[in-house]
């Protein structure tokens, strides 16, 4: 059997310390921008761990894992959610969204990356927890 190294496919590097700051810039002004909305520091702390529900994805498989992992720890959904609270003059919305983009961007400063399906420790950011491990390779 042949077998790949998923570090390969990640990346290293300058390129992953940029994308770990990129995560940092992220939850720095998603903070910033929550203090400014004046919303409750109760409500961030009690939603913050929220898009971690998305793991429950993994009871299905590390495929379906990593899809609704994957859905939720993307800036689209709070990105889109941001716009429309300000589109449509719905300034009650602006909080959740910051608040997730800012657990996406702390996942990211973290090293927590988006998932492959080849399980939960294989990121695009590379692996998670034991480094040097390989996986079969698809055929």
């Amino acid at each position: 059997m042949t077998t790949i190294s998923r570090s390969s496919a990640a990346v290293s590097g300058s390129v992953l310390t940029l994308l770990r700051l990129e995560g940092l810039a992220v939850a720095a002004l998603s903070a910033v921008l929550y203090a400014h909305a004046g919303a409750s520091w109760w409500l961030f702390a009690a939603l913050w761990l929220t898009p971690d529900l998305s793991m429950l994805g993994y009871l299905a498989g590390s495929c379906w894992g990593a899809r609704s992992y994957n859905a939720i720890h993307t800036y689209v959904v709070p990105g889109a959610l941001a716009l429309s609270a300000y589109l449509l003059n719905a300034p009650a919305v602006l909080p959740f969204a910051l608040i997730w983009a800012n657990h996406i961007g702390i996942d990211r400063l973290m090293g927590y990356g988006l998932k492959y399906s080849d399980g939960f420790s294989w990121t695009h950011l590379g692996q998670t927890g034991k480094r040097g491990a390989t996986v079969p390779a698809r055929g």
